[in-house]
C-alpha cells in the first residue's frame, strides 16, 4: 500500500514539475525574442489585476500601453499565452491591411471543438471560409439595404418615446441601461429575426428574457471570451460554450419557424432573415457598393457557389444579434450620458434635430438621417472616446517578420499563431493623436477638423478587410433612438447619477460600474 501511494505522489510531482516547466518555457516567450514585454505571474499572465477585478480590461491595456510608449510594440500575457501587442500606427497598417494574407484571421475566444456554434459564425470564420461568407453576405449590409429597414427601427423608436410621453411625470429617472436594453432588443428582434415586440409594454416578453440570458457576461461568465488563451485543451474536456445549449435552440426555432411561417404565405418583410434567405438562394444583389476593401488573398474558383444552409442562417443572425444587443446598447447610454453632463452640446444636437424634423414634416428620412452633420460628430466622438472594440486582434497564420525601424530595434520572427492585439481604447485616448484625449469633443469631427485625424489612430469598427460588416446597421440604430428621444426629451444629471464615470471591472461591455441613472425631462417646446 506505501508502494502504491509512493508512486501516486511520484506521478503527481511528475505532472506538477512537467507543467511547471510548460508554463515556465510559455512565460518566457518575448524574454528569449529579446521583446520589452510586461512582466507575467505564473497561470495568470498579465491577467490577474482583471481576473480579480482591480481593474478593467481595457483600463489594464491603457496601463501598458503608457508603459510602453515609445516603443512600436511589446509583450503581453493572456494568461499564459504570449500575445503581441502593437503601438504603432504603420504597423497596424501593415498588419491588418497591407499584410493581410498573413494575419486574415481573428484569435480563437474558444476551440472549434468546444463551441462549433460560435466559430461557425463570421466573426469567428477563418481563411476563405471567412471570406466566401462575407463576400455572400455583404450585400445585405449596404445603405440601401439599410435604408429598406429604417421603418422597422422608427416603429420601435417611436414606441420607446411614446412610451415615456405617456407619464404624467415631467422628470422621469430611470436607469438608462435598462431603457436602451429593452430599445435594441425590440430593434433587433424586429430586424434580425421578423419578430415584433415592444418590450415597454410587454416587460418580460420571450425575446427580452431570452436576450438578458444570452448576454449576461457579467464575473467570471466574461473568462469565456479568453478561454483558449487560459486552456484550449480545459476549454475542450468541460466543453464550454459561448451561448447555452437552450439558447442555441431559442435562436434556430425563432430562424426556422419564421422560414417556414414565409415560405407558406409568400411573405416578404426586408429583414435580415429574408437577406440571408435571399443570399441562400443566390438572388443577393450588391447594388454596385461593397463597403468591404477589394483585398482577397485566397484562392477561389468561381464556379463553386457559397453554401448556406438553414442552419448557416441561423447562426448568423445569432451572431448579428449579439453583436448588435448590448454593445450598441451600452454605447447609446455612453452617449446620453455624455449628453447629460454636456448640456450645450446636448443644446446644439437638439437644435439640429428640431430643423430636421420640421423639414421632414415629422417622419424622418434616411437621407434626413444621414444629412445630419452633428449628430454623426456626437456619435463619432462616443464612438472615439467610448468605443465598444476597446481592442482588436489578428491571428497570425504565416511567419512573418517585423523589420528594425528605430535604434535598438533588430527583427522580430513572429510564428504562425501568435495573436496581434491592437489596443484601441488606448490610442483613441492617446495625446499624440487626440489633444485633451478624455474630454467629450464632437468638434473633432467635424468638417474642418476630421482631416486632421491622422490615419489608423480612429477604427471604432476595426480596420481592413475584417471591419465590423454590421457598423451601417449599428449607426443607423443609434442615430434613430437618438433623434426620436431627443424630439420630446431633454437628458440631465439626477440625484443618482453616478459622476465621474468608473468603467466596470466585471463586465467585457465598456459600461460604467454604477449604472446609468439620468432624467427625461419633458421639453417645454417639443419638436411637433
Amino acid at each position: 500500500m506505501n508502494a502504491f501511494l509512493l508512486l501516486i505522489v511520484l506521478v503527481i510531482l511528475f505532472l506538477f514539475i512537467l507543467i511547471h516547466k510548460k508554463v515556465k518555457k510559455s512565460l518566457g516567450y518575448w524574454k528569449e525574442r529579446g521583446v520589452p514585454y510586461v512582466k507575467p505571474w505564473p497561470i495568470f499572465g498579465n491577467m490577474s489585476s482583471v481576473v480579480f477585478r482591480k481593474i478593467s480590461f481595457p483600463n489594464l491595456l491603457e496601463e501598458v500601453y503608457r508603459l510602453f510608449y515609445n516603443n512600436r510594440y511589446f509583450g503581453f500575457y493572456q494568461f499564459s499565452t504570449p500575445t503581441l501587442i502593437i503601438n504603432d500606427i504603420d504597423l497596424i497598417k501593415q498588419i491588418c491591411i497591407k499584410e493581410f494574407d498573413k494575419f486574415p484571421d481573428h484569435a480563437d475566444s474558444l476551440p472549434k471543438e468546444s463551441d462549433p456554434f460560435w466559430n461557425r459564425g463570421l466573426f469567428a470564420m477563418e481563411g476563405k471560409d471567412w471570406h466566401d461568407m462575407r463576400t455572400v453576405l455583404s450585400p445585405a449590409f449596404t445603405s440601401s439595404k439599410m435604408k429598406a429597414m429604417l421603418h422597422l427601427m422608427t416603429e420601435c423608436a417611436e414606441e420607446f418615446v411614446e412610451h415615456f410621453e405617456s407619464q404624467t411625470s415631467d422628470l422621469i429617472t430611470l436607469d438608462m441601461r435598462d431603457v436602451f436594453t429593452r430599445l435594441t432588443n425590440d430593434v433587433i428582434a424586429s430586424c434580425a429575426f421578423g419578430f415584433k415586440c415592444n418590450s415597454f409594454r410587454q416587460q418580460n416578453n420571450e425575446f427580452y428574457e431570452t436576450g438578458k440570458e444570452a448576454f449576461d457576461f457579467s464575473g467570471f461568465k466574461g473568462l469565456k471570451f479568453f478561454g483558449s488563451s487560459i486552456s484550449p485543451t480545459l476549454m475542450k474536456m468541460l466543453k464550454v460554450t459561448i451561448f447555452s445549449k437552450s439558447l442555441t435552440n431559442f435562436f434556430s426555432r425563432i430562424v426556422k419557424e419564421t422560414i417556414q411561417y414565409r415560405e407558406k404565405r409568400g411573405l416578404v418583410r426586408p429583414d435580415m432573415i429574408h437577406l440571408l434567405r435571399e443570399a441562400q438562394k443566390g438572388r443577393l444583389q450588391n447594388d454596385s457598393e461593397n463597403s468591404d476593401y477589394s483585398i482577397n488573398p485566397f484562392k477561389t474558383d468561381s464556379s463553386k457557389k457559397t453554401v448556406i444552409t438553414d442552419e448557416d442562417i441561423v447562426c448568423q443572425a445569432a451572431i448579428f444579434f449579439f453583436g448588435g444587443y448590448d454593445t450598441v446598447g451600452s454605447l447609446l447610454c455612453n452617449l446620453v450620458y455624455e449628453l447629460a453632463l454636456n448640456p450645450d452640446i446636448q443644446d446644439k444636437l437638439i437644435e439640429e434635430v428640431d430643423e430636421t424634423f420640421d423639414a421632414c414634416n415629422g417622419k424622418i428620412t434616411y437621407e434626413a438621417l444621414m444629412g445630419m452633420k452633428y449628430l454623426d460628430m456626437v456619435i463619432s466622438e462616443t464612438l472615439r472616446l467610448w468605443t465598444p472594440a476597446t481592442f482588436l486582434n489578428r491571428k497570425c497564420v504565416k511567419p512573418f517578420t517585423i523589420q528594425p525601424f528605430i535604434p535598438g530595434e533588430k527583427p522580430l520572427h513572429i510564428e504562425s499563431g501568435t495573436e496581434c492585439m491592437i489596443p484601441a481604447f488606448a490610442i483613441h485616448r492617446d495625446s499624440r493623436y487626440f489633444p485633451n484625449p478624455n474630454k467629450f469633443d464632437p468638434e473633432r469631427f467635424s468638417d474642418e477638423n476630421k482631416s486632421r485625424i491622422q490615419p489608423f489612430t480612429y477604427f471604432p469598427f476595426g480596420i481592413g478587410p475584417r471591419i465590423c460588416i454590421g457598423n451601417r446597421f449599428a449607426l443607423l440604430e443609434i442615430k434613430t433612438g437618438i433623434f426620436y428621444l431627443l424630439t420630446r426629451f431633454k437628458l440631465v444629471p439626477v440625484e443618482k447619477t453616478s459622476i465621474p464615470f468608473v468603467i466596470d471591472k466585471s463586465s467585457i461591455v465598456l459600461r460604467h460600474e454604477h449604472g446609468y441613472w439620468l432624467g427625461l425631462k419633458r421639453r417645454s417646446k417639443a419638436a411637433a
